[in-house]
């Protein structure tokens, strides 16, 4: 999917928000009620929204991410597979400030465009290929970008173990793998569990910003989010509290005329 060290596994729910089972609907404890521990190692073999890959760092990649890598990044899991504790955001940014999640950050093109285009807001990319994410930390060096900081790991992990309750001003999904074939749809990345994991992390009046070139896929994650009780569709031209101008990404502009491009949003309703 372009898709999608100093944290320990908490030893309950800090973040507040539903826990989800195997089915992928919220886990219940013995009462009844939403299931408030993290397990110590994952219960579950989660269908994964990526591929496996590959790649090594180039010489100058690998120096960047030793310099930088323990300041701007951590792993959503330690090396047992427990997940990671809540970052304190204040204390990693040096700042408070709103907050934004991306999902699938992938080389990090939108990331450090938007980030630089938006000083006043901090963000959280996401992303399970490390050249990827050390692409990434080259830019955010050459162009001294202070305002972004990195998850190497899946982002449902990120979003169920690493992110409190009501806490987002925005989450950002753009091009997830559209896993075009019916038999793979299950892997998709925005099915109705997650986007109401991502609906519980938002606070109210921060906006989900989904965008697809594969029209099948943008029509379900229509009906997924349409269907989410606590989003309302909003428009790219209503006044929200981040940028939703996403830069064109290096395959739009090679298209002659253009990936037939599907931007969504959703807005949390008070």
């Amino acid at each position: 999917m372009r898709h999608h060290g100093r944290m320990h596994a908490p030893e309950s729910h800090p973040a507040g928000g539903p826990a989800l089972d195997p089915a992928g609907g919220p886990a219940l404890d013995p009462a009844g009620g939403p299931a408030l521990d993290f397990p110590s190692a994952p219960r579950h073999r989660r269908v994964t929204s990526f591929r496996s890959r590959r790649s090594a760092l180039s010489g100058g990649q690998q120096d960047t991410w030793d310099r930088l890598w323990p300041e701007l990044g951590t792993e959503a899991r330690d090396r047992d597979g427990r997940p990671a504790a809540p970052p304190d955001t204040a204390a990693w940014f040096g700042r408070a400030a709103p907050l934004v999640l991306e999902i699938g950050s992938g080389t990090g093109t939108s990331t450090l465009a938007m980030a630089q285009d938006e000083p006043g807001i901090d963000v959280i990319a996401v992303e399970v290929y490390r050249r990827g994410l050390a692409q990434l930390l080259t830019g955010i060096d050459r162009a001294g970008v202070r305002n972004i900081r990195m998850v190497r790991g899946d982002g449902v992990d990120v979003l169920e173990y690493m992110i409190a309750s009501n806490s987002l001003t925005g989450v950002r999904v753009f091009f997830p793998d559209p896993w075009p074939k019916a038999r793979h749809h299950k892997r998709r990345l925005l099915q109705p569990a997650t986007v109401a994991l991502i609906a519980d992390r938002l606070r109210p009046g921060g906006v989900l910003h989904a965008a697809t070139d594969h029209q099948g896929y943008a029509e379900h994650i229509a009906d997924v989010g349409d269907a989410e009780p606590l989003l309302r569709r909003v428009r790219m031209t209503d006044e929200l509290p981040i940028s939703v101008q996403r830069p064109a990404t290096k395959y739009e502009r090679k298209a002659l005329a253009g990936p037939d491009v599907t931007e969504l949003l959703w807005e949390k309703t008070p």
